[in-house]
């Protein structure tokens, strides 16, 4: 198997997270510790950095040591990007389904029920 189609692999199961992805979103903005994320998200810190263990070792974010301070970041802003534009996928999936559904089960349900 491709080296490629591991690492993807690999770091797709990072992104399985919906609090992983959070964090990648709060990211966004600019460097944070553990406890602003925390913070931000109605967390435990050690909840927090656990999740962080995770993207770093998929190669997601870097940590950076100012003293005590250690600072999270997104490693790469194509991770950012990504992301987007799987969000962008789903959403538009999202509104073609809702589209769907709206259209196919509109007709049916009032003549059921006329004829109820």
């Amino acid at each position: 198997m491709d080296k490629i189609v591991e690492l993807q692999a690999e770091t797709l199961r990072a992104l399985a997270s919906p609090r992983r992805l959070e964090i990648l979103y709060l990211l966004e903005t600019g460097p944070r510790e553990v406890t602003s994320l925390a913070a931000e998200l109605g967390i435990s810190q050690p909840n927090v950095s656990q999740h962080l263990g995770v993207l770093r070792s998929s190669g997601l974010v870097e940590a950076e040591r100012t003293g005590r301070e250690v600072r999270y970041r997104i490693s790469d802003p194509d991770v950012s990007a990504a992301c987007a534009i799987m969000r962008g996928v789903l959403e538009r999936r999202l509104a073609r389904l809702a589209g769907l559904a709206a259209s196919s089960s509109a007709t049916p349900v009032r003549a059921a029920r006329a004829h109820a």
